[in-house]
């Protein structure tokens, strides 16, 4: 089962092989092309959070970020000292309660059971104010072996996300890490 007990075993055992070790080049295009440095961003299933100590140094003071794997958030927060404490929330990101402007998605998605994807989009959608942004990234892709990641397609996706959401984009990205080249997705979304 895919739970904190799971994420934080996968952590102390060093078992995440989706951590690039840095922050994905896809996002940091969309944290750079915010505007306002007073935006109020959530980042749910961080991890290591390459890209909310980005954000955060690049401004965007009012970064939160959450996960319910603890062992990340206290190296994230031994990392970088300097990023307020009450802005790390160890948590259950599906009980979690707040209002953002834009919450990031980097491999979140990908790590939850397929069947709890439409929990995801609602749950997104509650956090988000009118008009608040969902950005990110997406496979677009299968996987052979079981998940996660668990992959996906464009249409697939297009069909969860379009009840709450106008999809101002969701293309192919263009700036993928090279083992990710051509099986990724970048999408902005915009609450309904």
């Amino acid at each position: 089962m895919l739970n904190e007990q799971y994420w934080s075993n996968r952590y102390q055992n060093q078992q995440d092989g989706w951590d690039i070790g840095y922050p994905a080049p896809a996002l940091t295009a969309l944290i750079d092309q915010l505007t306002d440095k007073n935006t109020k961003i959530l980042i749910p299933g961080c991890g290591n959070a390459y890209e909310a100590a980005y954000a955060y140094e690049n401004g965007y003071k009012n970064t939160f970020i959450i996960d319910w794997a603890l062992k990340p958030l206290q190296a994230f927060q031994n990392k970088h000292p300097h990023f307020p404490a009450n802005q790390i929330i160890h948590a259950d990101f599906f009980k979690h309660e707040g209002q953002y402007e834009v919450i990031i998605e980097q491999t979140f998605f990908c790590a939850l059971d397929p069947l709890m994807r439409s929990d995801y989009v609602k749950k997104c959608s509650s956090l988000l104010v009118v008009k608040g942004h969902l950005q990110g990234l997406l496979f677009n892709c299968t996987f052979e072996k079981a998940g996660p990641p668990f992959g996906g397609n464009k249409n697939e996706y297009m069909t969860l996300f379009e009840p709450y959401f106008d999809i101002l984009t969701m293309e192919n990205c263009s700036n993928s890490i090279p083992p990710r080249s051509g099986n990724e997705l970048i999408f902005d979304l915009v609450k309904k």
